[in-house]
């Protein structure tokens, strides 16, 4: 919920139109509008006269703002995850290079996907190649094309598995032989 929905759904409990929440604030009925549908957001000053006006504390807003970049953080953070769907290392140095300053706990993402995209490449991708190789020469079956399917299939799932996961604030590893990090927390 934005900051504006917000004042809208405690002004409609209070009862109070707009123009009697201008009023009250000092502030223009456009101004409230404006708030209420989210074409500007309000000042610490015009927040404040708000939830004085409202009768409310006026940190309720800096935990809804709080909760908008948790959010737009979460999606970045599955945005790494899904990133492992490639089993190339590029996207997911790229997007954790961009937004390593910027988002709580992005390492600790990034050193999981990373440790996924190793394990596939190492159980899966790797021995399958090597299989193909030498079975190949040796005009055996060649059974390594099921080996390597099956690692990209893992990656699939538990890449998509794990999106949505950390998206909806979930545990989320699931599947990994190689770990970088040094806690054993799953969030």
């Amino acid at each position: 919920m934005t900051t504006g929905q917000l004042i809208k759904k405690l002004r409609l409990e209070r009862g109070l139109t707009q123009e009697a929440l201008a009023d009250t604030t000092e502030l223009s009925v456009r101004t409230i509008q404006r708030i209420e549908n989210g074409e500007v957001d309000p000042r610490s000053y015009t927040l404040l006269m708000i939830s004085k006006a409202l009768d409310v504390d006026f940190s309720i807003f800096s935990e809804d703002e709080s909760t908008e970049e948790e959010k737009k953080d979460h999606l970045i953070l599955g945005l790494v995850h899904l990133s492992g769907l490639i089993l190339l290392f590029i996207p997911t140095i790229l997007i954790w290079n961009t937004k390593k300053n910027t988002v709580k706990g992005i390492r600790d993402h990034f050193n999981y996907v990373i440790g996924f995209q190793l394990t596939i490449w190492l159980v899966f991708i790797l021995p399958g190649l090597a299989m193909h190789y030498f079975l190949s020469m040796n005009h055996f079956i060649n059974k390594a094309a099921y080996l390597i399917f099956i690692g990209v299939a893992i990656c699939v799932l538990f890449s998509i598995m794990n999106t949505i996961s950390v998206i909806n604030n979930k545990a989320y590893k699931r599947f990994s032989f190689i770990n970088f990090n040094n806690k054993s927390d799953s969030k």
